[in-house]
């Protein structure tokens, strides 16, 4: 079999590759194909948008509150309702406390085994004159149909120039409501307390 007989390849005659002169020169242009504005045209509004160049703005806390209409509503409406609490606390409506001679008065109890552990705190405002010395509290139970004998409980404790201060002791019996009474040399406050933390003014 002779080298002309020889099967040849069937691309033999195709240049797979460019040879070394085909490569471009150094001061030769290439030119490019692709253009972005004209794939932007037909791209959707969600990636034109990303392409937009948007305005540097300086970073805010309360921008991002207020950047929508939900946002709007809820941010003003946590400020009124702050508001309305604020208004409200002024008034007076959360506080349980009383006041005796410039001294503020916040009592609470806790039943245990039928006693009542009472707890009295005492503060008032260093700038302002208030009472100091002897407070005498008497604690009794409501008197029943039938009953003419009414159980007491007297206790005293004394009132310093702190500005704040607490008090604790124990009445020997228990009952859903107890009436008390503390005494300064000048004045009263009367209350019906209940254990579970009421309080109600007695005139």
């Amino acid at each position: 079999m002779t080298d002309d007989s020889e099967r040849q390849r069937p691309n033999l005659k195709y240049k797979l590759s460019k040879s070394d002169d085909a490569l471009p020169g150094e001061n030769e242009e290439l030119h490019f194909y692709y253009n972005r504005e004209r794939r932007l045209e037909k791209a959707p509004q969600s990636v034109k948008d990303l392409y937009k160049e948007h305005p540097k703005t300086r970073f805010s806390l309360f921008r991002p509150l207020v950047a929508d209409k939900p946002r709007k509503i809820l941010f003003f409406s946590i400020v009124v309702l702050c508001i309305m609490i604020w208004i409200i606390s002024l008034l007076g409506y959360f506080d349980s406390s009383y006041s005796l001679e410039g001294n503020k008065i916040e009592i609470s109890a806790t039943v245990i085994e039928g006693i009542t552990i009472v707890e009295i705190k005492k503060s008032h405002d260093a700038l302002l004159r208030s009472y100091s010395g002897l407070v005498d509290i008497a604690v009794s139970i409501p008197l029943e149909e039938g009953n003419d004998e009414a159980s007491l409980f007297f206790h005293r404790i004394f009132f310093s120039p702190e500005t704040e201060e607490q008090f604790t002791f124990v009445v020997p019996f228990d009952n859903p409501l107890l009436l008390m009474v503390l005494q300064t040399e000048n004045s009263s406050l009367r209350l019906t307390f209940n254990p579970d933390g009421s309080l109600e003014k007695v005139d």
